[in-house]
């Protein structure tokens, strides 16, 4: 008997099409839970709610974006790209179910934290990515696909910086080094897997255009500005150990931001702008190096703002920029719809663009912080609650060419 194939695969699940492939319930989940986050955070934040949870309001929005929302979102990637990898089939219907009933009650959990404790809380919030690494171990190893296995490194490393996190917010009330070292992990993440899919989309895009530059494939060049990167937040991480105002600290952070921005220059964003489904991949990647280079004159100066303005432009900014541009094209190409951008997708892409430019507004300019910051947290409510509308029908329903079956 031969083995079945995915569609396959997908088409004798019989329970709902949510869970027929593993971005479908991460992804519309993950987007709706970054919506919630900021709306039910800066009325928190102003003290209008109050939630029962042992986390303080910015410890719990940092805490819901690094280890809530990112975390689906790595998993619906994963879970959609490593069978692409290693040959094997993919996780469907009750144990991609369960793997995010496990998601969804780490969230239950950080919100009712008060009342179950923290041992408990981070006991069911930790299962989640101890879930996800077990899963994606046995798929990379099975299918024989070792070189792959970095992104179980950087995975298990995320999980170190959320049990990190929660120990210094449940001892200390805030967290220092969790919090920089989970964006130091995701970043990475998002450098490696951005060096593999931003030039592999543009150069398709290109070639189907008949361009003639194409983007540079990767090279030493990239392994050495993605070590050198590497080395730069792993100082930034130990920066308040370290010291404040260490030149070489931001020497090493400035010349981070010099290779990413080379390395953006390779892939050719110049030639995209006829197409925001390519175009939006290269903006994203830029918060990389701005953010690099706002941590640099944040330790140079020793300027708080700066600092601020660094973590910002990695997380509103990279993080979720980035992040809508792979969910969108990976929807519309996984269900079977043609990879153009339309209207309602700009409007997504331009609402994270706003949202992630006036948060560093409402950092560097001090006299006009309130409205960027409500401006900000807006602009991201209808960037991801957008992606919900238009893409959650999608997301919810069989691939067009399975139903045809």
């Amino acid at each position: 008997m031969s083995t079945p194939t995915t569609a396959q695969l997908a088409r004798q699940w019989r329970g709902p099409a949510l869970f027929s492939y593993g971005f479908r319930p991460f992804f519309l989940f993950g987007a709706l839970y970054a919506a919630i986050d900021i709306a039910v955070w800066v009325p928190w934040y102003l003290g209008l709610v109050t939630l029962p949870t042992d986390f303080p309001p910015i410890a719990w929005h940092a805490h819901e974006l690094l280890f809530g929302y990112v975390p689906a979102i790595v998993a619906g990637f994963l879970l959609t790209a490593v069978p692409n990898w290693t040959g094997r089939l993919p996780v469907v219907g009750w144990p991609l179910a369960i793997l995010f009933g496990i998601w969804l009650a780490g969230r239950s959990a950080v919100a009712v934290s008060q009342w179950i404790g923290p041992v408990l809380t981070a006991a069911v919030t930790l299962s989640f990515l101890v879930a996800l690494c077990a899963v994606i171990a046995r798929e990379i190893l099975a299918g024989r696909n070792r070189r792959n296995l970095k992104v179980l490194v950087i995975i298990l490393a995320l999980l170190g910086s959320q049990a990190l996190f929660q120990w210094e917010v449940f001892r200390l009330g805030y967290s220092v080094y969790g919090a920089r070292l989970a964006i130091a992990v995701i970043i990475t993440l998002i450098m490696l897997i951005g060096g593999r899919i931003v030039p592999s989309f543009t150069g398709n895009w290109l070639r189907h255009r008949g361009a003639q530059k194409m983007p540079r494939p990767f090279s030493r060049y990239d392994a050495a500005a993605i070590a050198v990167s590497v080395a730069a937040l792993a100082a930034w991480v130990l920066e308040p150990t370290l010291g404040d105002g260490l030149p070489w600290v931001a020497a090493v952070l400035f010349i981070a931001a010099a290779f990413q921005v080379v390395r953006l220059v390779r892939w050719q964003p110049q030639l995209t702008f006829a197409e925001p489904l390519v175009t939006i991949l290269h903006a994203g990647y830029l918060f990389i190096p701005l953010g690099f280079a706002l941590a640099g004159l944040a330790v140079l100066y020793d300027d708080a703002s700066l600092s601020t303005g660094a973590v910002h432009a990695w997380t509103t900014g990279a993080i979720g920029t980035m992040t809508l541009a792979v969910m969108t094209r990976a929807t519309l190409g996984h269900t079977g719809r043609t990879l153009t951008a339309g209207g309602a997708t700009l409007a997504i892409y331009l609402s994270v663009l706003v949202a992630a430019f006036s948060r560093l507004g409402a950092v560097l300019l001090v006299d006009s912080s309130a409205p960027l910051l409500a401006i900000s947290a807006s602009a991201w409510v209808l960037a991801f609650g957008g992606f919900c509308l238009v893409y959650g029908p999608l997301l919810i329903v069989r691939r067009r060419d399975t139903v045809a079956r």
